[in-house]
């Protein structure tokens, strides 16, 4: 049982599972909403997730009952941060809710406290203005579904204390997560600037007619996207040899969208009222699919590799 003291700011989509992952290392970790019906709701939501690793064999019945044991809800952030070890916010994407949060952090929270973000992507440096110790902060940005996806990135920003991120880095290998370093505060971290390069491409080829929706997700799930887990896009370019990879890239590179803003495409959607599984349709119709039955097959696929690599 681990003697540090954990807060995760926030019970939406993201909250409940961050829990879990530090509940399960024998971390005491309260969720905290701001009101009491949301603090509950978040708790079920975080019991019924380790019910999950549980059932599926990613825990076994010891760390259930720690990870049990561990976790609370709370709608009193002001009573729990004095004796916080770590704190991880979690609240919706706005900058100015983020910095007056983090400013409250600062002042309530012990000096020991490691305080993140689980932010995708505002920069945690702009948050962390307004703050007296600016050193003890950093994105801690966990994946969704956080309670199976091993990554986190871990980013610091301009006044961010490098002997703090290792230090973070060591308690989240300890919940069994694959934490990374990025080392400079820049727009889509590490991640979501490979992600976004790839999602640009896409739309651009949809765009221009080259090929179907439903073909260019089928290339990405059957083709390179298959080997990713096991071999890494810069392993890949050694394997082949890098003249070969500066050849295609000089052939092919010229011919690649360099868009610097969003595709005209998505606007065009947007204008539809097509804002994707919310509206009912996007680039696919979810009104004849079920994005339901879409994310349990993503979060079977990851629970199955998980257990796999958990058992090698």
């Amino acid at each position: 049982m681990s003697t540090l003291t954990a807060i995760v700011v926030g019970t939406g989509m993201m909250g409940p599972g961050i829990a879990v992952s530090l509940a399960t290392a024998g971390i005491g970790t309260s969720l905290v909403s701001r009101s009491a019906e949301g603090a509950r709701r978040g708790l079920t939501q975080a019991k019924d997730q380790l019910g999950i690793l549980r059932d599926r064999g990613l825990i076994n019945s010891e760390q259930f009952e720690t990870g049990n044991g561990c976790l609370s809800s709370s709608s009193l952030l002001e009573d729990l941060l004095p004796t916080a070890d770590l704190v991880i916010e979690s609240v919706p994407e706005d900058l100015y809710l983020k910095q007056e949060l983090f400013k409250h952090l600062d002042r309530l929270a012990p000096e020991r406290a490691i305080l993140t973000s689980n932010t995708s992507g505002i920069s945690i440096t702009e948050i962390a203005i307004g703050t007296k110790h600016p050193e003890r902060i950093m994105t801690a940005h966990f994946w969704n579904p956080p309670h199976l996806m091993p990554l986190v990135e871990v980013v610091m920003g301009k006044h961010t204390d490098e002997v703090l991120a290792l230090r973070f880095m060591e308690i989240l290998r300890k919940c069994r997560k694959t934490p990374v370093l990025v080392r400079k505060d820049t727009p889509g971290q590490l991640g979501n600037r490979l992600l976004q390069a790839l999602v640009r491409e896409a739309i651009h080829i949809v765009n221009q007619g080259i090929a179907s929706v439903e073909d260019v997700d089928l290339v990405v799930k059957k083709g390179f996207g298959l080997r990713m887990p096991v071999w890494g896009v810069l392993e890949h370019a050694d394997a082949v040899g890098l003249d070969l990879v500066k050849s295609v890239q000089n052939y092919v590179l010229p011919h690649l969208n360099n868009e610097t803003q969003a595709s005209p495409l998505l606007a065009e959607k947007l204008a539809l009222g097509e804002a994707g599984a919310k509206s009912g349709k996007g680039f696919y119709d979810w009104r004849v699919r079920d994005i339901n039955a879409a994310k349990a097959r993503r979060d079977e696929f990851l629970i199955g590799f998980v257990k796999e690599q958990k058992e090698q």
